[in-house]
This record gives C-alpha cells, structure tokens and sequence, in this order.
C-alpha cells in the first residue's frame, strides 16, 4: 500500500476546505465540527482531558489487563481471539441493522452481505495493522471494500454524492467536500505522534466514520472494525481479544445516542461518546473472559 494514492479522498484534498477552528461551513447538510478539530496544538489531548474520561479510559484500561491475566490464554489465544472476533462481526452486522444466531453465522449458513461483510472486515484486521498508522485511508478503502462486497457496485471508494445510508438514523451526513476534509483531518490523527491512550483516538477514529459515512454504505462495519484495529495497533489490546463490538451492542440505545452526542461537537458531547466507548472495552473484556472461562471447562 506504497505510492501513488487510490482511494480518491487525495485527489480531491486541493479542492476542499480546511477543517474550521470554529463554528460550522456553510454546507446545508453540515454538522457541528467535534471539539478535537479545533486549532490546537495536541487536538487529542484536549479529548483526553475532558470530564470523566481520564477515568473512563484507566478503567478501560484495568478490564483489559485482567483478560490478559486469564491463564486459558498461555495456551489457547489464538482460539480465543478467532472467537471474539466472530462475536465482534457479529454484534456489529446487529448494529448495521442485520441481527443473526452466532453458531449459524460461525457454521457458514449466513448468506446476508452485511453479516458477511462484517465477518470479512474482521478477519482481515490482523493484516491490516501493521500498516494502519502509515496509511489509514488506504486502509479504509480495503476495509471497505470487504465490507461492502455485494452491498455497492464501487466499494471502497469515496461518495461523490449526499446521500448515505442512515441505519442509526443520525440524519443527514455531511456533504462529499466536507467529508473529504475531515477524512483528511482524521488521517493525519491517525499518523500523528500525540501519545494519548489508544482508547481516546480509537473513539474518535469510529465516531468519524460513522457520523461522515464516507462511502455511503456499510460506514458502520468499517468504523466498528477501524476502532477495533486501533486498538490493536496502538498496544491497548495487541492480540485483539476484547470483543469491543459486543460491548457496543449490549449498551442498545446508548451506541446512537452517544453519536447523537458526538455530532454536537461540544467537549460534553465527545466526552460523553469517549466515556461510552470505554463502557465497551470493559463490557467486550468481559465478553471475552466468558469465552475464556468456557474454554476452561
């Protein structure tokens, strides 16, 4: 994934705006930019600062070191990270508006293309990593085009158009330019070098894409498996164990709320969306050490 870029978002960076310091661009269809956009040094470390969270993340934090304590993974990890990732691609196909029985998704007899997009997404993730922080949108794309195999006849490429699909049923996205400049923003995050917890940019990382659905169908399978490769790449969970996905689904309600909040751009509302991510990492741990006590019997 050298040279020359393909995913269309480069190609159009000279004829957008720069994201604003404040305020919103005159897009019809606009929402308010989230407050880590702003004109600041370290835009994260203002995320990581915000009310609650610094908590939020420490607790995060402790649920995953104590799976990572759990004695059935000396001797059977692999197992178990192919299992949360089939519950993760599941709960996230459930999210995406498509819920299916785990053991006939796990025995092949889902035929539905989100489940199937959501199951390739996730295990592609691990081929992905290594390559994420040089060069996320090219990461996207593919993630993209294996989610959305079968669900648009260009996957992974860009919208040039308004409309998306609108599962979560967020409302209007923002329009094709402005959504290229926030993907571009959101770019430079990712390569950055601020030294934030993982959590903090692997919230932010998923809250973007769903709320810009840059390519217009299937945005939340590829924001879902985006935060999930963050969180891999940035050492919070290196073997990919906690089922963050599942995390996401078992809070119901307050997955699309907290992106309603998001949206607002204000520190309270991303904090609030911060704080629910890291609900679902303490959530998925759990989900994961369930599966690691079954192994155990």
């Amino acid at each position: 994934m050298t040279g020359k870029r393909s995913d269309g978002w480069e190609a159009r960076r000279d004829r957008v705006r720069a994201p604003a310091v404040n305020g919103r661009t005159s897009s019809a269809n606009d929402v308010d930019r989230p407050v880590w956009s702003r004109a600041v040094s370290d835009p994260l470390a203002v995320v990581a600062g915000l009310p609650g969270v610094p908590e939020a993340v420490q607790e995060a934090r402790e649920a995953v070191d104590r799976l990572y304590r759990h004695r059935v993974l000396r001797r059977r990890g692999p197992e178990v990270t192919a299992e949360s990732a089939l519950r993760g691609a599941r709960a996230s196909a459930a999210l995406e508006g498509v819920d299916v029985p785990l053991e006939p998704l796990r025995m092949g007899e889902v035929a539905d293309p989100v489940a199937q997009g959501a199951l390739r997404a996730s295990a592609e993730l691990g081929r992905l990593t290594p390559t994420w922080r040089s060069a996320p949108r090219q990461v996207l794309a593919r993630l993209h085009t294996l989610a959305a195999a079968g669900l648009t006849a260009d996957p992974g490429r860009p919208r040039t158009v308004p409309t998306t699909a609108d599962p979560l049923g967020l409302g209007p996205a923002p329009g094709p330019e402005e959504t290229a400049a926030r993907m571009s923003a959101l770019a430079g995050l990712v390569t950055g070098s601020s030294a934030v917890p993982a959590l903090v940019l692997a919230a932010i990382v998923h809250a973007e894409l769903v709320v810009l659905r840059p390519f217009g169908v299937a945005d939340g399978l590829v924001a879902r498996a985006a935060e999930r490769l963050t969180l891999v790449g940035l050492g919070l969970d290196p073997k990919s164990l906690a089922a963050v996905e599942v995390g996401h689904a078992d809070l119901g309600d307050a997955y699309a709320e907290g992106l309603r909040s998001y949206q607002k751009g204000t520190g309270e509302g991303v904090g609030a969306w911060i704080r629910h991510c890291a609900t679902a990492v303490v959530l998925g741990a759990r989900e994961t050490t369930a599966i690691c006590e079954a192994m155990s019997r």
